[in-house]
């Protein structure tokens, strides 16, 4: 336990403070049991290791933080530390990467039971199913799905540049006074351009060959790691896997055939659309289809893109700007908002009622002219013409 209290102390000390993600003040920290879900390298352990050093301090007492990763953990169980830690008075368990503790839903839950005055918060993969997990705690957490960084938190992350955030109604309604904010403080287009290429993950360092060979780990850890865990994936069956991800990388947006992909793959039909499902769920491509409220288990998507900009370059050995700007829209408004295939209707259609379609500057409105609420998102705009938006606003909404 001793050597559990000097990590805390460690890493706790060493956390740096100088930027706060927005989500910390978002998540209600004082619940039982709290879950924080989000794919690799998008910042869970750093906020959770924020929270509390803004709240308990360094020192271990009445919180403690573990990894549960740690080598500790091969010769003690969860339970074990959940009592030895509330007899000392601990108020605060944090568990970093509950995932990589084989028995930790069921575990979590004893402690729950035998412990209901002590809060837990946890982080896992986006894979974890709190749902389907050996205990159902469905009912006891409260989860957060934490994303990368919106171009938004990127301005203030890596520039020091503040912008308030909006919904998509404040940008359709009031763009004009939303960009004139936006510009008085950078210059807009050339911020979008940067984070395209290196803004999506809180760990670029200024080198971007670098930044691409640690998401290509990422990638790898996900597919090797994660997906053999926790989607059935058979080991012998991640090559295959990566084979489809560069396949599409090199290919988007894919119009998608399942029989062309099975073919290239060697592999049957539901199979691939079973590995696109899980693909989907560890955050490395997002699968959209003309009408979500109908999608059933094993329907084909209408189109495949990769999850973010970031990744999409790291992936692909030559990728059109067009591919980019699309790439960018559905992760932006992804978070908070439901994104369909517009097929003849617009490029994507949001929660079923808003259409955009996205292009370069001299995009015109031939494709969308007589569709209600419908407006273009282009590029290399710093203000909005009419219903012609810059493609950046977008990124202002988480």
């Amino acid at each position: 336990m001793e050597t559990l209290f000097r990590k805390h102390n460690l890493f706790i000390s060493q956390t740096n403070m100088e930027i706060v993600r927005d989500m910390i003040n978002k998540v209600d920290w004082n619940k039982p049991m709290v879950s924080i879900k989000g794919s690799r390298g998008v910042g869970k352990t750093t906020m959770m290791r924020q929270y509390i050093r803004q709240t308990y301090g360094t020192n271990a007492g009445e919180a403690l933080y573990c990894a549960l990763d740690s080598i500790y953990f091969t010769t003690h169980s969860l339970l074990d530390l959940a009592e030895r830690f509330y007899q000392m008075g601990g108020k605060h368990l944090f568990l970093d990467e509950v995932h990589k503790y084989p028995t930790w839903s069921r575990e979590l839950k004893e402690i729950n039971d035998l412990y209901p005055s002590m809060k837990v918060t946890f982080t896992g993969s986006s894979l974890i199913q709190i749902l389907n997990a050996d205990a159902d705690l469905s009912r006891r957490v409260l989860s957060y799905t934490m994303e990368g960084l919106s171009f938004r938190e990127y301005l203030q992350f890596y520039k020091g540049i503040h912008i308030t955030q909006y919904t998509l109604q404040d940008i359709l309604h009031d763009p004009d006074t939303i960009c004139a904010e936006v510009n008085a403080k950078c210059r807009p287009q050339q911020m979008y351009e940067e984070y395209l290429r290196a803004g999506y993950y809180p760990f670029f360092d200024g080198n971007e060959t670098e930044y691409y060979s640690r998401l290509e780990n990422v990638v790898t850890f996900i597919i090797e790691q994660e997906m053999t865990q926790y989607c059935n994936l058979d080991i012998a069956y991640t090559r295959k896997v990566k084979a489809l991800l560069l396949f599409l990388a090199n290919n988007i947006p894919y119009e998608v055939n399942i029989a062309k992909l099975a073919s290239y793959l060697e592999l049957n039909k539901n199979t691939v659309l079973s590995y696109l499902s899980n693909m989907q769920r560890a955050e490395l491509l997002h699968l959209l289809y003309t009408d979500n409220k109908s999608v059933t288990k094993m329907q084909k998507p209408d189109k495949i893109y990769i999850h973010n900009p970031n990744m999409l370059l790291a992936l692909s050995d030559n990728c059109p700007v067009e591919t980019l700007r699309e790439c960018f829209v559905i992760n932006q408004l992804s978070v908070n908002h439901t994104v369909e295939y517009g097929q003849s209707q617009g490029d994507f259609k949001i929660d079923g009622k808003i259409t955009f379609e996205v292009g370069g500057e001299g995009k015109t409105f031939d494709q969308i002219a007589d569709i209600p609420d419908s407006y273009i998102l282009a590029d290399s705009m710093e203000y909005p013409v009419g219903k012609k938006l810059p493609i950046w606003l977008v990124g202002l909404t988480y």
